[in-house]
This record gives structure tokens, C-alpha cells and sequence, in this order.
């Protein structure tokens, strides 16, 4: 009996587990699937002029048909809303420095630095210069966007808003505003400029090197790498000539406070590349372009097609291509006549003024011997779960101090190398904190039917300043650089100058008409991958800090090998190249090395006849990754500080492929040991640690070395896909995968080698249009349309991307018609 009744109470216990069990899936499920869109059927939108059809192919891509250009807009933004609202509403978040509204105490001093930037005041004086075309597309997107948020709250919006509720209860999405769009340009600049970064690291590194050191470590642009254009800047070709000034591509590791904001990381930049029609299979132009940022979840892009039918003068836009969740427009891509593609410049347009701060007077510094009045700005700043906090910015003519808010240089005297007053403070100079006119840009890019008009258009992409390659149906390509670019009285912008005098003030901006451009070139191909842009005839300083050239040096060696007759196909081939240059440099000079070690010789053995290509399956990637690792670490972390160790980017590839000539450079030397070491003694400790590290991490069966196995990307949400608990970044989270490529490759799947071999940027979308048939355009991005966790969209182009597979870029109305998985009618 007692038996029988424990069993009984067993069954209704089991019951009992699993009817909660249930229940909870079932909540859980419905909170997760109740914020994913409607993508079929019909949705009434209240200020919608004329009926919009929205056509979705089996990714999840939208082409969106409308018949006038109010409507276009506003049903991206509605779009837009739809799949990826959460990712919108964290970066007008960052660009307006309001994180800890949503996220609490933790972002206060991410808050306080970007507060002190002030991005949100420059685009309110945007707004107010504004031409009225485009300010009528932005409120379209805007109300798009406000008509969505009208009708969706809190998980219904997204499910990290589920999440968000029990950190932040209060927390109610507010509605989306001109501002919210402007700014995000702004937090773009900052992902995608590094200089500042730069002189920093210029300038702590003087602390304890010479300046001839400095000089070695960061070393002048490879005489025998490409430049973009030659001749002055007009015209020109793919050449050989050297860039004056000392270059870098350094990407120090990110402020702590700004850990959540951003993604940046080494190796962010970008390739794209234009094959004119007399070296294709169809005489016709291929573009393709594949951006370099830092790893997300979701994709940074959102790929679209905007289409007015009919196709009028007061309805002008016929362009597909990727777009930006918060921006309206296509950033990257085609319309009905011209493709263009886009790459970082690495322009130097941030300079570090060092001010005389009045000892008696804090807010006083130092203009030509007399003491000036800052300018003082009060933010207040909402705090979640806390009180607000008021915060004092403090500026000076050449921008806001920043020394008070951002931990690199707040201890600037202690370990910088140059003479510093005694009272002083850091101003920044850059561009992007002065009014842009960079959305104007895109709308006007979008309508472009030629060179000239594209030409207009990229004049007002100022700031972020980029690298455009231009093709168009009629067989022309083009490159042009636009971007506000500062003539300076003196200096070169690597190092912080005194702001107490007028000697290196900012006297102008270079003149578009004098910036590098190149139409036709008789070579019949344009390639960009942040490497230099000019020679050393053209008479303006545009950077010091380029990429060191390898990736374009690989692009236009493939181009240059296969001379005629190439195809999309060749060129997808191109796009996901993984030759590692600096291995086919110094792999030579490792395997004539001897090693008295048996195990180390099979090991060494294994890289006799490696084809360079680091593949996901190589075992000689895996090996040379570790040994280029601790050949790095073993060369200079005995001389340089702890924060600027070598990351193996670009910068390094130059610097280990001159100092291996050298093979007793003092580099060499391990200070630390009483003997003097040379260059194969540090080559075979590498080697040894290399061999040591991966039978320790891997097997010791060399069969299942795989650079993949090392190399592992993870897709990670943002927010709280890095909340350190481990359930919910399970819930936002995807991966690790294993990833080919590697820094400085074609295939730019970064890794910063002071740590370890995870990727931390990477080829975000690969793009390969067709000038001869728009719809034999492919394109692939990282990770999928939909923001939403769950939703087949969500990480459906991860497998695709990792595996250089492609999707057809739909065009015609009847190709997108016919490949249709859901149809959607947004009804006035």
C-alpha cells in the first residue's frame, strides 16, 4: 500500500515537472516567436500615400515596391523596425552616449566619453543645415519606424527586451527621431578610425625606445606594394611607390568602458576591387567589395532592394544592395545603371592638442600667452536602478577635453614619452565632431545614373572619408576618395602637439577637386584594401597609418594572373583567397633552420611544400599560426609595454619581413637572458613553443592539427550576448565555428596574436555585382536578416558565409516575383 502510494505520488510529481515544464517552454516559446514580423498577408499603416508590396525571398531578404518616394522610405524604416529594432535601439544608444538609460551603472563611464564627444550636438546642427529632400527621406524612415513602435512593445519588440525587463524594468523604447539616424554615422567614424589609437601608442612607446625604434616598429609603406593612384592623385594605376611618413595599421585593444559599445578590433578595414570589361568574360565591368568589421550578432548589414514603380523623376529609386539598421538608403550595392563598393581610408583626421591648462583656473587655457575661457557644457546623464549624474564638459577651440573621460590618456604624464606642460589636458581635433553632410551622400549615391552624378553624390560623404570603386553598364570604372581631410600649418599628425600656439592648427580642407581620383585606367583594374591611396608626388599628407598593402598586393597579383576573360566565379574565388604572404616570406627561412629535436623536424617537415593557403583544414596554418604567434611574442614583449604587444597585423608583416634580413638586429635579443640571441635561436624557441602549445591544445597527433580547430569565430550579441551569463548568451549567442583566413589575408578573419587565435573581425558581407547582368550578382553577409534569436533568418548565412557559398542578388521584378517566399501588403 505505502508502495502503491508512493507511486502515485512519483506520477503526479512527474505529471506536475512536466505540466511546468510545458508550460514554461510554451511561455518561453511564445515570448521568443511573439515579436518575430509578419512577413505575408496585409498591415494597415497609418501615413502611407499609396499601397506598398513587400517580396521576401527564402533568406529573408526584402525588395520593397512602392510608388512614391515618401512611402519607399517609410516602409524601410517599417522594415527595418521589424527585424532588427533591438540592434537600432542600442546604437542610437551609443551615438547619443545613453547606454546606462538601458543597461545601468555598468556604462556610466561609456557614457561620460561619449558624452564629452558629443555626438548628439553636431547632429542637431545637422539637422538644422539639412537639404529638404533629404530630410523629408529621413522622416519618412522615421515615421516608418515610430508607425512599427506604435503597434510593438517591450518582448514584442524583440525578445532581449524580455531579458531587458528584469534588469531594467522601466525601460520603454522611446520614438525613433532624425538625431537617432545622424548619429549613427557618427559611431561609425569612431568604429573605423584608429589614429588616435595611434598617436597614443606613438607616444607611450617613446617612453621607454628611441625614436629610431619607433621608427622600425612602425615603418614607412612597402616601396614594392600598391598604391591606388598614381600620378599626383589624377589618374593613374595600380603601382609601386612609396608613401612618405611612417605607417600604421595598429588597432590597440578597445578602452575598457567602451567594451560593450563597439566592435572594433584588428584587422577592421575592408577590400573591394573593379575589373573593367576588357579583362572579363563579358565585357563588361565586376565589382566586388567585402567590409571588414568587427564580429556581431546579428549582421551589421541589412540587405534590401528599393524599388518605385513606375520608376519616375518624382519617384527616382530603383538601387539594391546592403543597408544599415537606423540609416535609410543602401549603403553599398547597385541601382538600375552604376554599382559602387566602399573601403576604409585610414585617413589621419584626428589630431591630440595638448593644452596649458591655468593653474589658478581649471576651465582657462593658454591661446598665444593669454589665458581663454572654456567653453562649459552640462550633460545629464540617466542612470538606470540609480540616480542621474551631471557631468561638465569642458571645450576648447580645437574640441572637447578628452583626458577627463577617456582611460588611455587619463594618466597621460605617467606613461607618455614626450615633455608635457605642467598642467595640462588632451583636446581631439577630428572631423567627425563638426557637421556632416554624409546622409545627403547616400540618398544622392542611390540616384546616381553616371560618373559625373556619383561623383556629386560621394563629394558629400565627408566624414567617415572612404575609398569608392565605381562601375557603371556602359563599361567605365572609377575610383574616387572623398572626405574632409586637414591641411595642417605644421606636423604630421602622428604625435600630440601643442595647442598653445597657432603652429599646428588645421588651416583648411583639401579641396574635392584635388582629392585622388582615377577613371579608366589603362591597366583595367581599381584595387582598395586600406592600403596607400597616393605616392609620395601628391602634395597633401593624407595618412601616416595605412594598411601595410599585403591584401591588395594578393588582389592584384590574382587579377594581373589570370589577365583576361574572368568571371564572377573567378572573382568569388578571389574574394575568399586565404594566402598568408608573410608565411610564404619567412616559412623559407624556418624550414632551413636546423632543429637537433626529432619531434620538432616531423613537425617542421609538415611545411615542406604548403601552398600558404591557411585554409580551415590546414595543418601547416595551424602550425605557422603558433609559431608566428610566439615568434612575435618572443621578438619584442621583452621590450615593449604590456598594452602594445604585436597583434601580427599588417604593421608586423612589414616589420618581421625587413627584420629577418637582419638576422642580428638588437629586435632579436631577449634583454631578459644573459646571453645575446640571434635570429634563429629566437626562430627555433618559437617553433619549439609553437609544437609545445598545440600538442597541449590540440593532440599530440600532428593529423588533427587544424587551423580551424584554433581559429573559431562566435557570433555574439552586442549587450547580452557578453553579459557573462552563460544562459542568456546562450539564448543571443552562436558558435564557435571554425574560420579559414586569417590577418592580413584576402580572407580577413582577424586575430590579435598578444592573445589568442579567435577571430575578432572579419569579412561582414562579401558583395560581387555583374555590370552585365545585375541578377548574376551574388552576395553573402555573416549571419542573417532577422535580429530576432530563433527565427530561421536569424543565423541561416553563418554555414553559407564560413563554407564561401553565395546567394543570387535578385534584380528584375519578375526574378524577385518568382523567387518569393512571402509576400507582405503594407495598405494605407
Amino acid at each position: 500500500m505505502q508502495k502503491l502510494f508512493k507511486s502515485k505520488i512519483l506520477k503526479l510529481i512527474s505529471i506536475s515537472i512536466l505540466v511546468v515544464t510545458l508550460v514554461i517552454s510554451s511561455a518561453i516559446a511564445y515570448t521568443i516567436r511573439h515579436s518575430w514580423p509578419q512577413e505575408s498577408g496585409k498591415i494597415t499603416l497609418p501615413g502611407l500615400q499609396a499601397q506598398v508590396e513587400v517580396q521576401r525571398d527564402q533568406l529573408g531578404i526584402p525588395h520593397i515596391y512602392a510608388q512614391n518616394t515618401h512611402d519607399l522610405f517609410m516602409a524601410q524604416g517599417y522594415i527595418h523596425a521589424q527585424d532588427r529594432f533591438w540592434q537600432m535601439d542600442f546604437w542610437r544608444h551609443i551615438g547619443s552616449g545613453r547606454l546606462a538609460e538601458m543597461f545601468g551603472q555598468s556604462q556610466l563611464n561609456t557614457d561620460k566619453f561619449l558624452r564629452t564627444l558629443g555626438w548628439a550636438r553636431v547632429a542637431q546642427t545637422e539637422i538644422q543645415q539639412m537639404d529638404t529632400e533629404t530630410r523629408n527621406i529621413l522622416q519618412a524612415y522615421a515615421d516608418g519606424i515610430n508607425t512599427y513602435l506604435a503597434d510593438h512593445q517591450n518582448s514584442a519588440l524583440s525578445l532581449e527586451y524580455a531579458v531587458l525587463k528584469l534588469l531594467n524594468p522601466n525601460y520603454k523604447p522611446e520614438p525613433w527621431q532624425l538625431l537617432h539616424t545622424l548619429t549613427w554615422g557618427k559611431v561609425m567614424s569612431y568604429d573605423l578610425g584608429d589614429n588616435l589609437d595611434t598617436e597614443i601608442e606613438r607616444s607611450i612607446l617613446l617612453k621607454t625606445l628611441t625614436s629610431q625604434q619607433v621608427d622600425q616598429l612602425i615603418p614607412p609603406y612597402p616601396a614594392d606594394h600598391p598604391v591606388v593612384v598614381g600620378h599626383g592623385g589624377q589618374g593613374g594605376h595600380v603601382g609601386q611607390r612609396r608613401q612618405r611618413g611612417d605607417l600604421s595599421s595598429l588597432s590597440p585593444p578597445t578602452p575598457h568602458t567602451l567594451s560593450l559599445a563597439f566592435g572594433r578590433g584588428d584587422g577592421i578595414g575592408s577590400n573591394n576591387w573593379v575589373i573593367s570589361g576588357q579583362r572579363t568574360a563579358t565585357g563588361k565591368p565586376i565589382l566586388a567589395n567585402d567590409p571588414h568589421l568587427g564580429v556581431q550578432m546579428p549582421s551589421i548589414w541589412h540587405e534590401v532592394g528599393l524599388h518605385c514603380l513606375p520608376k519616375t523623376a518624382a519617384c527616382p529609386y530603383d538601387v539594391a544592395g546592403f543597408s544599415f539598421p537606423g540609416m535609410a538608403g543602401v549603403i553599398i550595392g547597385h541601382n538600375d545603371r552604376i554599382s559602387w563598393g566602399v573601403t576604409n581610408l585610414e585617413a589621419d583626421v584626428m589630431d591630440l592638442f595638448i593644452e596649458k591648462i591655468n593653474p589658478n583656473n581649471p576651465n582657462q587655457y593658454e591661446v598665444n600667452g593669454k589665458w581663454v575661457d572654456m567653453e562649459l557644457l552640462t550633460e545629464n546623464i540617466q542612470v538606470a536602478g540609480s540616480q542621474s549624474v551631471a557631468q561638465t564638459v569642458r571645450y576648447t577651440r580645437h574640441g572637447p577635453i578628452i583626458s577627463d573621460t577617456f582611460a588611455p590618456v587619463k594618466n597621460f604624464h605617467q606613461t607618455a614619452g614626450i615633455n608635457l606642460p605642467a598642467n595640462y589636458a588632451l583636446a581631439l581635433r577630428w572631423t567627425a565632431l563638426e557637421p556632416s553632410t554624409l546622409a545627403s551622400a547616400i540618398v544622392k549615391i542611390n540616384l546616381s545614373q553616371n560618373w559625373q552624378e556619383f561623383r556629386a553624390g560621394v563629394r558629400d560623404f565627408d566624414v567617415p572619408a572612404q575609398n569608392f570603386v565605381y562601375a557603371d553598364i556602359d563599361g567605365n570604372i572609377g575610383y574616387q576618395m572623398p572626405g574632409k581631410i586637414p591641411v595642417r600649418k605644421s606636423g604630421d599628425g602622428r604625435y600630440p602637439v601643442p595647442g598653445w600656439t597657432d603652429e599646428f592648427e588645421w588651416q583648411e580642407y583639401i579641396q574635392f577637386e584635388k582629392l585622388p581620383t582615377v577613371f579608366n585606367p589603362e591597366s583595367g583594374y581599381i584595387v582598395t584594401a586600406n592600403n596607400a591611396v597616393i605616392g609620395k608626388d601628391y602634395p597633401y599628407l593624407i595618412s601616416s597609418e595605412w594598411d601595410y598593402g599585403f591584401r591588395a598586393q594578393r588582389i592584384a597579383e590574382m587579377i594581373a594572373a589570370k589577365k583576361n576573360s574572368i568571371t564572377v566565379a573567378d572573382v568569388e574565388k578571389m574574394q575568399v583567397d586565404n594566402k598568408n604572404l608573410i608565411a610564404e616570406n619567412i616559412v623559407p627561412i624556418l624550414l632551413q633552420i636546423p632543429f637537433s629535436n626529432s619531434r620538432l623536424e616531423k613537425v617542421q617537415h609538415l611545411l615542406v611544400g604548403w601552398d600558404f593557403q591557411q585554409n580551415s583544414d590546414s595543418t601547416a596554418g595551424a602550425i605557422f599560426a603558433a609559431f608566428w604567434k610566439h615568434l612575435l611574442a618572443d621578438t619584442f614583449a621583452d621590450q615593449l609595454p604590456q598594452g602594445y604587444l604585436p597583434t601580427g597585423s599588417s604593421r608586423w608583416f612589414a616589420v618581421i619581413r625587413e627584420l629577418v634580413k637582419q638576422p642580428n638586429s638588437n629586435w632579436w635579443d631577449n634583454y631578459k637572458t644573459p646571453v645575446v640571441e640571434n635570429r634563429d635561436q629566437i626562430f627555433q624557441q618559437a617553433f619549439a613553443e609553437a609544437v609545445d602549445e598545440l600538442e597541449g591544445s590540440l593532440s599530440k597527433d600532428t593529423s588533427r592539427w587544424h587551423w580551424g580547430n584554433l581559429h573559431t569565430v562566435t557570433f555574439r550579441n552586442q549587450t547580452l550576448g557578453k553579459s557573462g551569463i552563460a544562459p542568456i548568451e546562450a539564448l543571443f549567442n552562436r558558435g564557435p565555428f571554425p574560420s579559414a583566413g586569417g590577418s592580413s589575408i584576402v580572407n580577413a578573419t582577424g586575430w590579435n596574436a598578444a592573445k589568442d587565435y579567435t577571430v575578432v573581425s572579419l569579412p561582414s558581407m562579401r558583395m560581387i555585382v555583374d555590370l552585365a547582368n545585375w541578377d548574376n550578382s551574388v552576395a553573402i553577409q555573416t549571419t542573417g536578416q532577422s535580429g530576432h534569436a530563433f527565427h530561421r533568418h536569424y543565423d541561416d548565412m553563418i554555414q553559407p558565409w564560413r563554407q564561401f557559398k553565395y546567394h543570387p542578388m535578385l534584380w528584375q521584378p519578375e526574378k524577385v516575383a518568382s523567387n518569393a517566399a512571402k509576400s507582405l501588403m503594407l495598405i494605407p
